[in-house]
């Protein structure tokens, strides 16, 4: 595995444990969303989940389709240029549903 793609999935692992870390205390999508300073962290680290895969050899991905890169680089921009137009229930679904299986696929990917 090249240097690069390494970095760039820790990168991706610590921002699903930032993700995990800044929405285990919120029990709905509706308290999630009203707690604005979690919200946006959470946010911001799907960005960085999306920037980090971007950055990921064409290689690596070809070699591992079963994990949604397209997908998951296109909520990426769905956050960044829709910011206001977030569905909070959309979010909290992908949080509680996607983050932790992708966390455990990419630690998979590192040995």
């Amino acid at each position: 595995m090249l240097i690069k793609d390494q970095h760039c999935l820790e990168s991706i692992i610590e921002a699903a444990d930032r993700i995990i870390e800044y929405t285990s205390s919120f029990n709905s999508a509706d308290d999630f969303n009203n707690d604005q300073r979690n919200f946006d962290a959470t946010m911001m680290n799907f960005v960085v989940i999306g920037e980090m895969i971007d950055k990921l050899s064409d290689d690596l991905k070809r070699k591992h389709p079963d994990i949604e890169w397209t997908k998951i680089k296109g909520f990426r921009n769905i956050v960044a240029h829709d910011y206001f137009g977030i569905d909070a229930e959309e979010v909290w679904q992908i949080v509680k549903n996607k983050i932790p299986s992708l966390k455990s696929d990419l630690k998979k990917l590192l040995g």
